[in-house]
């Protein structure tokens, strides 16, 4: 594995950080910075906290300048590179704000993010899909517009503005693409069942977290990796990830992908035995099966580190959980049709909620947006306060990505209207 690339400019004379987050502090390698006068806004909100009725109080905001984005750092090399594309500039048009088709759920709390950069978006989709036929031979012909359909290239440069290049974007697109397809082929609408689920989810798991085991015996595992497309693909993206990666980058993706796996577990055992979940325990339950794997490698796709100590922060985890939370209601919110069209029960949180709360399916419906806002709200309250307890260079750069992320996932779903649509509830 080559040595990761450098993790960021060095910063002026460190100032003493406050005592509940000193010992942390001082084991990171990366000094303090104290705030200087800029004027980001993806910064300012973070600092901020949320904003409407009632949340004046939690209003941490002090102007920063976040570090600019490492064009040398190492990653692993594309096989299929296009070097002018790698050079085009993230968020060429940052102030127009994106305007593809597609309503916002109406009373959702969002923020409207800069139109992806269409240079970028369109030389991710045309790797990715090489990548997908050409390396691991990810679908048969008969499911590649449900493949363009996904828009994967847009929805991962519309998350990671501040990656470097294109080979940086492609980290997190091969991982989602991978991830997608675990999903779609174990747990849902291309052969998916939950009977066995968790034998199949192991052994996938094992091309993130490889087996040790004895000379005997590897030969089996090692081909068992290419035995279906999900191993395939999750082999492949972890491959290049591992490379470009730091150690405890790397296991952090495997520790977060393994939260994941545990939900999709829990999800399948409550529909074998066809039991609805309370609405706590659904919301538990999605806490585990959701998007946290994706902004949690904002730093590697931005071509820097958030040390594990500064990572592993309780508050820091706070955020970290309620930022994943949020973005997995919005999109319970945004497939809820097209899963009330699939066979049988999906559970999604409105139709939770209309079921353990006896509430119709619009009003149902209306509160799981409201949900959604409260952990909106509270995830940009614990941003604010992490960053106003540790404002190193690294954990502001990492709060406004997960911040950023959060946005762009909202805003894929909002204009991927081959795969979304709302209800007619107004």
């Amino acid at each position: 594995m080559p040595a990761p690339g450098p993790l960021g400019p060095t910063a002026p004379a460190p100032q003493p950080p406050t005592p509940s987050i000193q010992a942390a502090v001082s084991a990171s390698t990366e000094p303090v910075t104290p705030p200087a006068l800029a004027a980001d806004p993806g910064l300012r909100r973070i600092l901020g906290g949320p904003t409407g009725l009632g949340t004046s109080s939690l209003s941490l905001a002090r102007a920063l300048k976040p570090p600019v984005p490492d064009p040398h750092v190492a990653v692993a090399p594309d096989p299929d590179p296009d070097p002018a594309a790698d050079q085009v500039p993230p968020a060429a048009s940052a102030s127009a704000v994106s305007s593809s088709e597609g309503p916002v759920v109406p009373g959702l709390y969002h923020h409207p993010v800069p139109e992806p950069d269409p240079v970028r978006v369109e030389e991710v989709s045309r790797r990715i899909k090489r990548w997908a036929e050409d390396e691991v031979q990810l679908y048969p012909e008969e499911w590649e517009g449900q493949f363009d359909g996904f828009s994967v290239g847009r929805y991962m440069v519309a998350c990671h503005p501040d990656a470097p290049g294109i080979d940086h974007l492609m980290l997190a697109t091969r991982l989602m693409v991978a991830e997608n397809a675990l999903d779609d082929c174990y747990c849902e609408d291309h052969g998916g069942s939950p009977i066995g689920l968790g034998g199949r989810i192991l052994l996938a798991h094992t091309t993130l977290d490889h087996l040790h085991t004895t000379p005997e015996y590897a030969p089996e595992w090692e081909e068992s990796l290419g035995s279906d497309a999900p191993r395939r693909a999750y082999r492949s993206a972890m491959d290049y990830f591992v490379r470009a990666a730091t150690p405890s980058q790397a296991d952090r993706y495997r520790h977060d992908m393994a939260r994941l796996h545990m939900g999709y577990l829990a999800e399948a055992a409550w529909a074998q035995t066809e039991y609805v979940p309370q609405v706590w325990e659904y919301l538990a339950m999605r806490q585990f099966n959701n998007f946290r794997p994706c902004p949690t490698i904002t730093d590697t796709v931005g071509g820097y580190e958030l040390p594990a100590d500064l990572h592993a922060l309780p508050k820091m985890q706070r955020a970290i959980a309620l930022a994943g939370n949020a973005a997995t209601i919005v999109n319970d919110l945004y497939s809820y049709t097209k899963e009330l069209d699939s066979p049988g029960l999906h559970l999604n949180l409105p139709v939770v909620i209309a079921q353990r709360e006896q509430l119709s399916e619009r009003d149902a419906y209306v509160k799981a947006v409201e949900v959604h806002n409260q952990l909106m709200h509270a995830f940009e309250a614990a941003a604010a306060e992490v960053a106003a307890e540790c404002p190193l260079p690294s954990v502001l750069r990492f709060l406004k990505g997960v911040a950023t992320w959060v946005d762009g996932n909202h805003d894929w779903h909002r204009t991927n209207t081959y795969r979304y649509s709302l209800p007619d509830f107004w």
